[in-house]
């Protein structure tokens, strides 16, 4: 399959009627009592997310995304009281997530400006709560999407992690029409997310509980955790014509000892999330690359490079190309990223199960669940909305089978 045959596939065929309502504008009082679909072999079923075990077959590998959605939005104010919204994006200098986030002096990030024609040359300032510190930001570049900004402060001790924690608020998703609230700060984040990053939850994940990963562990069901930091892009409508999207690019960091699992895990693979899914399908293209000789410093997967790949490599062959090129430069874990688009056509090889939740008409995300269970996302889309299953980020949750 190559980006030419895209022609064929219409984004209009992925469209479906979501009501305001049906849209879940805040989260249930308790995680896991959310409504759980099941689908397996075209067949329906229903039940509450906290007996989630008792569908997954015992020996199973479960992976997680456990990036953490940081406090991105930050609302400065001119001296002539006009709000600026600088909306953090990507890290520039230090370029590494974990390194931005420690740094306790100035770090440049990619940016979203809101109100940008208000703001002059000026450098803009915010006292920093429960601090006798300021939090600086400073224009130096305009760029393709977004504006370069040097942000600075004036207490050493502070981290720039800390300083979005104190000056920040959360980036709930623009369908939710609506100001962020506290219940947000917890709520919009999973309970095992420890890595900084996101600008967006991988919402897929935010069912599970304690209780969850207690019933998990008691049917040996092994968990394990990759980090894809979800981007803006995220939210991105797709063009009509899927060959001239362009997909958005997003960091992803896999440990060797996850690449281990992955290759001596036998049994079922169920995966949470399509962040998740994305960043296993993105490990298995570059074993490819390694395998190809196509495998550079900078670990990269494109958009088209799955579509123009080799197609017929083994998971094994790949993931041992992989860990052999970690062990070669002596790495532990793999920092990458991946502008992978997944569409119906394409074949998925590194799950066999998916729990996610229901994504807006005409996404990418509504494309890989398609790519996953071919034309029954109908079915499956079409009995949520009629069984009062609610959507998007704060919605129900679903267990989809692969269809092979």
């Amino acid at each position: 399959m190559t980006n030419r045959q895209f022609e064929n596939i219409l984004i209009s065929d992925f469209d479906y009627p979501l009501p305001d309502d049906r849209i879940a504008k805040h989260p249930l009082d308790e995680r896991d009592k959310s409504k759980l679909l099941l689908y397996r072999d075209s067949s329906i079923a229903q039940d509450i997310f906290n007996n989630i075990s008792d569908y997954l077959p015992e020996n199973s590998l479960i992976l997680f995304n456990n990036t953490k959605v940081v406090q991105a939005r930050l609302l400065f104010k001119r001296a002539t009281g006009a709000q600026i919204e600088i909306f953090l994006l990507e890290p520039i200098s230090p370029s590494d997530y974990g390194l931005s986030f420690s740094s306790n002096t100035n770090v440049l990030w990619k940016c979203i400006v809101g109100n940008l024609k208000k703001w002059k040359e000026e450098e803009l300032q915010m006292p920093i709560p429960a601090t006798l510190a300021t939090l600086y930001a400073k224009r130096i570049n305009n760029l393709s999407e977004g504006v370069e900004i040097e942000l600075s402060w004036d207490d050493t001790s502070l981290s720039f992690a800390r300083i979005v924690e104190l000056c920040g608020n959360i980036p709930i998703p623009p369908y939710l029409n609506r100001d962020a609230e506290s219940e947000d700060k917890e709520r919009y984040q999973t309970i095992y997310a420890k890595p900084e990053g996101s600008v967006a939850a991988p919402t897929a994940g935010l069912h599970f509980t304690d209780k969850v990963f207690k019933s998990l562990k008691d049917k040996n069901i092994d968990i394990e955790y990759v980090t894809l930091h979800v981007g803006a892009g995220t939210f991105k409508p797709v063009k009509a014509d899927i060959s001239e999207h362009e997909m958005h690019n997003e960091h992803f960091i896999v440990k060797k000892s996850t690449i281990e699992k992955l290759l001596n895990h036998k049994g079922t693979r169920v995966v949470v999330g399509t962040t998740s899914l994305r960043t296993l399908e993105s490990i298995y293209w570059l074993g490819v690359k390694a395998i190809e000789s196509k495998l550079i410093e900078q670990l990269v997967v494109s958009q088209w490079e799955p579509y123009e790949l080799s197609q017929n490599i083994s998971i094994d062959d790949s993931l041992k190309a992989l860990e052999a090129f970690m062990i070669n430069r002596n790495i532990e874990y793999l920092s990458a990223s991946t502008q992978i688009l997944i569409v119906p056509g394409y074949k998925i090889r590194m799950a066999d199960a998916l729990i996610t939740n229901y994504h807006q008409p005409k996404s990418t995300l509504l494309l890989l669940v398609a790519a996953f269970i071919g034309d029954d996302w109908k079915k499956v889309y079409n009995y949520a909305l009629t069984h009062d299953f609610r959507f998007l980020s704060y919605g129900d949750s679903s267990l989809l089978m692969k269809n092979e």
